[in-house]
């Protein structure tokens, strides 16, 4: 769009009900409203993959004019519950603060999580056959998730290949690297 049709437009918060992001995602989307929902991948496998959760849980960003039509058709859409307001007036979002979250962000609104863990680092196994040791990282996750783990057992030095999700592990995103203006 261009600049001179955004005139009026700027991002606001919306609570949505429980869980339900993604359907008013879908219902604001076919209205053509802008909406922007910044995801999280955490490159942990469960038993149904790797975990997306939503970086704000129960927020979605939007992008309205609040004196046209769009503030009733955001209000009103299925999944909704309000517009995040301060002394009864919507409370809009600055443009560099979506800009920012956007660049860290692919097309569909999915940031990557990264490990801290680094190879040397002190590691302590929470499940799996290996429960209760202790080792030390050989290389930090792989691309499927998995760890190496050089362990001391039966007197002797062994390395194991663990999932990520079995170790005592922190993740961070490109945003925790951040420093505030």
């Amino acid at each position: 769009m261009e600049r001179s049709q955004q005139h009026g437009r700027k991002w606001y918060v919306v609570l949505t009900k429980p869980r339900s992001e993604r359907t008013a995602q879908f219902h604001l989307n076919n209205k053509g409203i802008e909406v922007f929902y910044p995801k999280l991948f955490i490159p942990v496998s469960n038993k149904s993959g790797p975990l997306v959760v939503s970086l704000f849980p129960n927020y979605l960003f939007v992008r309205i004019d609040l004196a046209s039509q769009e503030y009733s058709q955001v209000v009103w859409c299925r999944g909704i519950k309000k517009l995040v307001s301060f002394g009864g007036t919507p409370a809009d979002v600055e443009e560099h603060i979506i800009g920012f979250i956007r660049e860290q962000a692919n097309q569909d609104g999915l940031i990557v999580a990264k490990s801290i863990l680094k190879v040397g680092d002190n590691v302590q196994i929470v499940k799996g056959p290996f429960k209760g040791l202790g080792g030390i990282i050989q290389e930090p996750p792989d691309q499927k998730s998995r760890i190496k783990v050089l362990m001391a057992i039966l007197s002797r030095n062994v390395q194991v290949e663990v999932p990520a999700s079995y170790v005592d592990i922190s993740w961070v995103t490109p945003l925790a690297h951040c420093t505030s203006h």
